[in-house]
């Protein structure tokens, strides 16, 4: 009997659904599609119907997880317009990955556990491009306005901030760092904004 699209749709989600428990319990290379499948009562087959390798079921993964942040961070944070703005940001997507069981998954898998191909690297960055985008964009306005440094390259400014951010997540994750995550954070981004902001 043929699927309805809702049908296949929830068959989709569900696949999703025991990858990342399962990446996130036993790690990349010791998923295999018979325990995906098997989770969740369908046959190898059913799962390779809808995505051909693990690589598709992680892009699949990072796809949503990013549409979904994305979505949560634009209502936040409208607007980067000031340094604020930026730290309110971060501090944004702190939140959503704390507070959403599965965005939290995902980035500890993505984090800690995953083994990057030169090929998987390139197709996340991306993805996360728009971020570095909007950022640099943001700081350049911010230079214009007087808001901070003008002898200082935009570009870098948001790759040092971004991986600020990731370092600090990452160090949260494994529990190197036991102090709270948005605690930190807030620390890290007045440190690093002490030294952008224009001084008279």
């Amino acid at each position: 009997m043929k699927k309805t699209k809702q049908e296949a749709e929830e068959t989709k989600k569900a696949i999703l659904q025991s990858a990342l428990d399962l990446f996130y319990e036993k790690g990349y290379s010791k998923t295999t599609f018979e325990e995906i499948s098997a989770r969740i009562n369908l046959t190898k087959g059913a799962v390779y119907w809808y995505f051909k390798n693990k690589p598709e079921l992680v892009a699949a993964l990072i796809n949503t997880y990013v549409e979904r942040k994305t979505a949560y961070l634009d209502k936040m944070v409208p607007t980067l317009c000031h340094l604020e703005d930026i730290q309110r940001h971060f501090l944004a997507a702190a939140d959503y990955i704390l507070n959403d069981e599965n965005a939290l998954k995902l980035t500890f898998f993505l984090a800690l556990q995953m083994e990057w191909s030169q090929s998987t690297i390139t197709k996340v960055m991306e993805k996360i491009s728009r971020y570095y985008y909007q950022l640099t964009n943001a700081l350049i306005l911010m230079q214009k306005n007087g808001e901070i440094r003008d002898d200082m390259d935009a570009s870098s400014i948001a790759a040092i901030i971004f991986n600020s951010w990731t370092g600090q997540l990452e160090a949260y994750l494994s529990k190197r760092c036991t102090t709270d995550l948005k605690v930190i954070m807030r620390q890290n981004f007045d440190l690093l904004f002490n030294g952008l902001i224009k001084k008279d």
